[in-house]
């Protein structure tokens, strides 16, 4: 009897595991939150907007669309689009978790089913990690996935005059899509140093023999930076922003290895929008729901098979570490193997072993440094949901209140707004756990804080929450054989808008 596979994520890591698990005989449900497949690296304009070329901006369009199809037509796959999780239920007998979820548009009216497999595969992926600095509230201060998402769907540019600062890669793939659609890009700023970056990327270069497509991938973003005169400059960082109502100044200064701004090298550029990243932060609270065990980096903890220390329950992609598309997809391909019960081969496991490998480089190469906590101000904002301060911070930790990550909720709200915690909450563990002067080096990084359990992973309406009858809800099994087709909709907002 073939397994039933449940897969949450429709991007590269998602998809992926659902085609490697239907190619070993399983039956699969595929949920994703979007309207179509592809995730964050694949989105593209809606075919309503009748663009000649729409997909000219970002790689493995043809791949991912190729992959979709096969996955919508699928005798074996149901694909439930639109579709967001809000709860897993674990069993006391075990075997693999429930999960509720809602099928429709956000604000329509949705239907509630209740899925169940013989095995879970999660790919539900990262958002962009922003640390605090005087002014990134104000209007005009995007993330960088925020400022491609816009590019990449609705060709909107997130200002005329752009800084990209933050670290990794992925600022260059955001510039180049700023660029392409006729943003001046006044620069991209690394903060970490450019020779501490390439130390890590030069050792043992054979090691990433099976990520040369990532080196094209990167010539032809320093190619186009070069064509539209993109200066790239390392140890930079945008420290503060300044305007009446929203951005019209940057201030960047040259960093030390530490990312503290070395005094006298502050200069302001006028702006109208900055993108920033910092990272990523893996959108893990499904994998908590279940049981999984978490790095000391936040990140869900994995075997060589990409299995959690849950039963039943598999990870791939960003929640497992950044590596991109790539890689989630090698992950993706080996956890719906063994979700199906196959074993990778050799070739994929040397594969799989590469993308491992490119993971922890890239995690050492651009890691958030202890100085960056140095940027904020006492009445620099640090909750955005709440508008907690980080001198309000300070002073609950500093109170009767204790310096505890709980007490400081419940002094100040900070993490109690409509993003639970997902935006602030590592920046508020890091400012408590502020390192003194003697002890900030060059070498300590700034990790994930631990997330709390919550009962429901998505927001859900109280309305929704009455309507749900246990006893009538329906539940997908591996007699489900036919796709569902998409709700009709509109363009859903990104949460990183």
């Amino acid at each position: 009897m073939s397994r039933h596979v449940v897969v949450i994520g429709g991007g590269p890591a998602g998809t992926a595991a659902a085609e490697s698990a239907l190619r070993h005989g399983a039956t699969v449900t595929l949920i994703d939150s979007n309207e179509a497949l592809g995730g964050q690296y694949n989105r593209r304009i809606p075919a309503a907007y009748g663009v000649r070329q729409p997909l000219s901006i970002g790689h493995g369009y043809v791949a991912a669309a190729r992959r979709a199809r096969l996955l919508v037509e699928h005798p074996r796959c149901e694909y439930l689009p639109w579709a967001a999780v809000y709860q897993v239920e674990r069993h006391l007998e075990g075997g693999c978790p429930a999960v509720r979820l809602l099928i429709g548009v956000e604000g329509d009216r949705r239907e509630h089913r209740v899925v169940q497999g013989d095995a879970m595969v999660l790919a539900t992926g990262a958002y962009d990690r922003v640390c605090p600095f005087p002014g990134w509230d104000l209007p005009g201060v995007y993330t960088a996935g925020a400022a491609q998402t816009l590019a990449k769907t609705q060709r909107l540019l997130v200002g005329r005059s752009v800084l990209l600062s933050g670290t990794g890669p992925f600022l260059l793939p955001v510039a180049q899509s700023l660029a392409e659609n006729g943003a001046q890009v006044r620069a991209v700023l690394e903060a970490n140093p450019g020779r501490s970056i390439a130390k890590h990327w030069a050792t043992k270069p054979w090691e990433l023999r099976h990520s040369a497509s990532k080196a094209l991938e990167l010539i032809e973003y320093v190619a186009s930076g070069v064509r539209h005169r993109i200066p790239l400059r390392t140890a930079h960082a945008v420290v503060a922003v300044a305007g009446d109502g929203q951005v019209e100044e940057a201030t960047v200064a040259r960093l030390d290895e530490n990312w503290t701004p070395i005094p006298g090298s502050h200069t302001t550029v006028p702006v109208d929008a900055v993108a920033v990243s910092h990272g990523f932060t893996p959108q893990h609270e499904l994998a908590v729901a279940a049981g999984a065990m978490l790095t000391a980096n936040g990140f869900v903890q994995v075997d060589d098979n990409q299995q959690t220390s849950a039963e039943c329950v598999w990870a791939a992609g960003e929640i497992t570490g950044i590596g991109g598309a790539q890689v989630a997809a090698v992950e993706g391909t080996v956890a719906g193997l063994a979700a199906a019960g196959a074993a990778p081969d050799r070739a994929l496991q040397a594969r799989h072993r590469t993308s491992e490998q490119f993971v922890a480089r890239l995690a050492a190469a651009h890691p958030i440094r202890p100085g960056v906590l140095t940027w904020s101000r006492p009445d620099t904002v640090i909750c955005r949901c709440e508008g907690t301060t980080c001198g309000e911070l300070t002073s609950a930790w500093s109170s009767a209140a204790g310096d505890g990550y709980r007490a400081a909720k419940l002094a100040t709200r900070a993490g109690l707004g409509p993003c639970q915690g997902r935006m602030c909450a590592a920046n508020i563990e890091a400012l408590r756990g502020r390192p003194s002067a003697d002890e900030a080096t060059a070498t300590t990084g700034l990790a994930a804080a631990s997330p709390a359990w919550r009962p429901l992973a998505a927001p859900v309406r109280l309305r929704e929450l009455a309507e749900i009858d246990s006893d009538a809800v329906s539940v997908a099994g591996p007699e489900a054989a036919a796709c569902v087709n998409s709700p009709k909709s509109t363009v859903k907002d990104s949460p990183d808008a």
